[in-house]
């Protein structure tokens, strides 16, 4: 019996196989969150001291060399000791249970959204593949579903939402939906030029009215993202839904947390959390609609 007959006659294990890959991907996903930020500003920096080389003299300028830093590249360590992260205390969920939430060197506490993380990844990817099944389809949601993560915490962390990410997903949307994957490329095409536009608009309007920027670009390029992937029909409900999830996390966060209601909140993982309950439910959402009013 080949791999995918198991997969055809026993769903159970199929899917115990999904939640254990969106553990590993959850745990890598860490990786990238913590550090894509941080490569991000390394990049600037090089790139600002090239300018001023080239309009200064280079002798004059000294300019630390910096290792390389990139998501494989130093190994994990602990931020309090520096203790090198072996491979037995990086195994999602399990490692941080056995070491009872403890780095093994130091004994300082690890946070707790590092197991976090890798079990909302594998209880988002087992759902995705449930609901869509385990196909070439179902392998691009896990990808997309990954990315949102990421997107997600990175920008709830820095307020930044990566071109390294966004613009790639962009660009796969447009292309599964070439082979009409979730949508007909022509609504994923308008999907993602309305997408941009209209958060575009917005954010013009706003700094018009107020000289104030409400939003980042890179919330148009996500937006522009999830119309790519899903079509310009599902914007309308990715919007409504994102301003509902803001509603509710914020006001959490005000009465849970006594967050400062002056600081400002990203509206990327809005826009993600929308976007991913939209992909997966959006048109079990649509017809509960039209009954609603038909009835």
């Amino acid at each position: 019996m080949t791999f995918f007959e198991v997969i055809e006659f026993y769903p159970s294990i199929s899917m115990c196989f999904v939640v254990i890959l969106g553990l590993l991907v959850g745990s890598f996903l860490n990786v990238v969150i913590h550090r894509l930020p941080k490569m991000m500003e390394r990049d600037w920096e090089d790139q600002c001291k090239e300018f001023i080389a080239n309009h200064k003299d280079p002798a004059s300028l000294k300019l630390p060399v910096q290792g390389s830093f990139n998501l494989m590249i130093p190994r994990s360590r602990c931020p309090s000791c520096g203790h090198q992260i072996k491979s037995w205390e990086n195994i999602p969920v399990v490692s941080y249970l056995i070491l009872g939430g403890k780095c093994s060197a130091c004994k300082t506490k690890i946070s707790a959204r590092y197991p976090t993380i890798e079990i909302v990844t594998g209880v988002l990817s087992a759902a995705v593949i449930f609901y869509i099944g385990i196909n070439w389809n179902g392998f691009a949601a896990l990808v997309f579903t990954w990315s949102l993560i990421a997107l997600t915490m990175i920008d709830f962390d820095t307020y930044l939402l990566p071109d390294d990410i966004t613009l790639p997903l962009l660009w796969l949307g447009l292309i599964v939906n070439s082979f009409n994957a979730f949508s007909d490329l022509p609504s994923a095409l308008w999907g993602a030029i309305a997408g941009y536009l209209s958060l575009w608009s917005v954010y013009k309007l706003f700094k018009l009215l107020t000289g104030k920027e409400g939003m980042g670009y890179g919330d148009f390029k996500l937006l522009a993202a999830l119309g790519a992937w899903m079509g310009w029909q599902m914007l309308p409900q990715i919007i409504l839904l994102s301003s509902l999830v803001g509603a509710v996390i914020g006001i959490s966060l005000i009465v849970v947390r006594g967050r400062d209601k002056n600081i400002p909140i990203p509206f990327g993982p809005y826009l993600a959390i929308a976007g991913w309950i939209a992909f997966v439910w959006g048109d079990t959402i649509n017809q509960s609609y039209l009954k609603l009013f038909l009835n």
